[in-house]
């Protein structure tokens, strides 16, 4: 088959296994930049150009499509279907997951177990904003943040108002979510492929640090999931129609709470953590789906 991975950067590592597991299982596949990619509207004969070439005989793309680009390769993304070429990961799926606001109220729907969460219009009454998530400590998140940036901890009610008053001030947009004391600084990532988990790790923040992202120097180990846990990803994936999702979760008193789906999750924590080929699984769903 022809592959092509849409992604601004052919040696991240995500990228590059990809690419090593397509070509062992004996496909042609093209790094392509969503950026350099022209999108030409015409009737019934929807084309894309890279780099002044026409992309055609195109089987399967998977989207690699990073936060700051989403506009733009979810419109390269939506071509490609148009020309009825098989995605990973479906155009309206990307931006329902890459709007926080948008996904957890999807799988508030979907009758899943979520933190307590708030969002308001610039809210002047932060105190009862704090109220509503049962007071401090908690949890103050940017709507655009990623890797764990725009993520803040505010231990006490006081700290809670003044950061809620700042970002009010510069008008960001923030949702505010309950503290899970029991998670202790970890959560779970559980990889969804096709409706499958295909793997899942626990990751743990490093001392002093209440997020757990292996980008912000956290550790990651392999985990087994509970049957509660397993089908809370499955569900969670499904009810944002993602064919490719990597399910953050925290593991409560209550069950599993899901923090966010991520459309593009990257492979190298969890692929060394559980010693799983998490690549040639998404390989191997292009090829049962084309």
């Amino acid at each position: 088959m022809n592959i092509k991975i849409l992604s601004r950067n052919a040696s991240l590592f995500s990228t590059d296994a990809l690419v090593q597991a397509a070509v062992k299982r004996k496909h042609n596949v093209q790094v392509i930049d969503p950026l350099n990619c022209d999108i030409v509207i015409e009737k019934k004969k929807p084309e894309i150009y890279y780099r002044g070439k026409k992309l055609d005989h195109v089987d399967a793309v998977i989207p690699r499509i990073g936060s700051s680009i989403t506009f733009y390769g979810t419109a390269v993304v939506r071509q490609f279907e148009m020309m009825n070429v098989f995605t990973t990961i479906q155009s309206q799926a990307l931006v329902d997951s890459r709007d926080k606001l948008r996904s957890l109220q999807i799988l508030s729907k979907a009758g899943l177990g979520l933190p307590k969460t708030v969002f308001t219009n610039y809210s002047k009454d932060v105190s009862e904003v704090i109220s509503h998530v049962g007071g401090a400590p908690l949890i103050i998140k940017l709507l655009e943040g990623t890797q764990g940036l725009g993520v803040v901890l505010a231990e006490t009610k006081t700290a809670a108002e003044s950061v809620l008053e700042a970002f009010n001030g510069l008008q960001a947009r923030v949702i505010v979510q309950e503290y899970v004391k029991e998670a202790k600084g970890a959560d779970i990532r559980v990889l969804i492929v096709d409706g499958q988990v295909v793997g899942a790790m626990k990751r743990q923040g490093k001392e002093g640090e209440f997020r757990s992202n292996l980008h912000r120097g956290g550790s990651a180990s392999i985990i087994e999931l509970s049957e509660e846990e397993e089908n809370a990803a499955i569900k969670a994936a499904k009810a944002l129609k993602l064919g490719v999702a990597g399910v953050d979760m925290l593991q409560s008193e209550r069950g599993p709470l899901i923090l966010e789906v991520n459309s593009s999750p990257g492979l190298e924590g969890i692929q060394i953590a559980t010693g799983k080929d998490i690549a040639k699984s998404i390989i191997r769903f292009i090829e049962r789906s084309v």
